[in-house]
């Protein structure tokens, strides 16, 4: 995977409005179905991922682990962060084909 792509264009979701972060908000987005992909970093704590997973599941939303950690990921996004989804089909197909 290249990383460095990857922040990148995760940082270029961020921006076009199509990037949620934060736990919270992630379930709430996933329940509303307003979620396509959601992406954690490395070191996120178990009980963070806890809520977020279970939302996942029972909408059929994929999740991935990313390679890097919090400070990686919220370096690239101006804001800490650990867990994010995107809301956009393109974004997240763009996301997959980075991470593969």
């Amino acid at each position: 995977m290249n990383d460095d792509r990857l922040l990148s264009f995760l940082g270029i979701c961020k921006r076009a409005g199509r990037l949620i972060s934060g736990a919270d908000t992630v379930t709430k987005a996933v329940n509303e179905d307003k979620a396509v992909l959601v992406l954690y970093a490395s070191d996120v704590s178990e009980n963070s991922l806890k809520q977020v997973l279970r939302a996942a599941r029972e909408h059929n939303i994929p999740v991935l682990r990313l390679s890097r950690g919090k400070e990686e990921l919220s370096y690239a996004l101006g804001k800490h962060c650990g867990i994010i989804c995107t809301t956009d089909t393109g974004f997240a197909e763009k996301i997959l084909d980075l991470i593969n």
